[in-house]
């Protein structure tokens, strides 16, 4: 393809190879309001739960069967682990009510960034 053959799908014209000035766009709608925090009050995000890890090959997992126990990394009385929508929220540990297991929040985790970390 030639220069003549660009100009003819172009239309020979010079706008058409000007790049776009994104200042034309304005301001636009996110920066000129915020979003009151109630609106975001009924989400709902997912709670995980972790109470410990561990490694296991293929040949272990395939030799577990009803009373089987796992070893899990973490040591008893250490506090398990909460996440909201996959990051570490709180530390809490395992209470029992009634016929039910919960965890009892012991620390909420605080995520300030240092400065100069993005």
């Amino acid at each position: 393809m030639n220069q003549a053959d660009i100009d003819a799908l172009t239309g020979g014209n010079a706008q058409a190879n000007r790049v776009p000035d994104l200042a034309e766009l304005g301001a636009g709608i996110a920066s000129a309001t915020e979003v009151p925090l109630a609106m975001l009050m009924d989400l709902t995000l997912p709670l995980s739960i972790e109470l410990g890890r561990t490694r296991m090959t293929v040949q272990e997992i395939l030799r577990l069967g009803r009373g089987s126990v796992v070893q899990l990394e973490r040591l008893a009385g250490e506090p398990i682990d909460l996440y909201v929508a996959d990051r570490r929220f709180a530390e809490g540990e395992v209470v029992v009510l009634g016929e039910h297991f919960g965890v009892r929040i012991t620390r909420i985790i605080s995520n300030v960034v240092p400065e100069g970390v993005a």
